[in-house]
């Protein structure tokens, strides 16, 4: 499973890239605009830390002018993947912008029906946002299942990137169902080494070896 990162900080992308774990990272015009920079300064920025794909959001509604935006925001460096929504419109600028080569992750899906909709488009990614699911009493999990199925079923190449990622568990579930990637705020990747019994043993160790007052270096 890829890890992506949800968020536009530079300082926590670079330090999460350090471990090598971050694979890609997500961003939407919100969160670049929370930091008071410059929309695609940062998205450009983010492109020379990470050589991942990076999913930089459209604003348009329109097919045309997301299409226009698209090729724009494309034009930032080689691994931009165009976020755009899933409507009728985001469907037509995703076969549009997939045809003419370019990576598009289409966003805000919340049915098998729309994923399938979103691969015979020409999707690169989907993302099926299983947080948000779980907020309205269904189960967010079921869909990732429904999708993986769906695109096994027709050997479809779009990769299913899992998002609205809100716990650790969210992450090894979606790893058993077959998820090709996980997108996810900087604190639940750090949350994916935490257990009690690694800390207790962690804090033993420290404690015995201390004890015997000897250095490696």
């Amino acid at each position: 499973m890829k890890f992506f990162v949800d968020t536009a900080e530079i300082d926590e992308i670079a330090a999460l890239a350090e471990t090598g774990m971050v694979d890609g990272v997500t961003t939407n015009p919100s969160l670049i605009m929370k930091s008071g920079r410059n929309f695609l300064e940062v998205t450009k920025e983010i492109c020379n830390i990470v050589s991942g794909p990076v999913s930089a959001e459209v604003t348009a509604l329109k097919a045309d002018e997301m299409i226009a935006e698209g090729r724009k925001l494309a034009e930032i460096a080689e691994n931009i993947a165009v976020k755009v929504p899933l409507t009728w419109d985001g469907l037509k600028a995703c076969k549009t912008l997939s045809d003419e080569g370019r990576m598009v992750n289409v966003t805000l899906c919340f049915s098998a029906n729309q994923a399938l909709l979103a691969a015979k488009a020409g999707a690169t990614f989907i993302s099926p946002f299983i947080g948000r699911l779980d907020d309205i009493n269904l189960e967010g999990l079921d869909l990732i299942a429904d999708i993986r199925q769906i695109y096994d079923n027709y050997h479809f190449s779009t990769e299913i990137l899992a998002a609205s990622i809100r716990s650790a568990n969210h992450i090894s579930e979606c790893a058993k169902i077959g998820a090709d990637v996980a997108t996810m705020p900087p604190s639940v990747l750090r949350k994916l080494a935490d257990h009690v019994l690694t800390d207790k043993g962690l804090d033993s160790f420290v404690a015995d070896w201390a004890k015997t007052g000897q250095k490696i270096i």
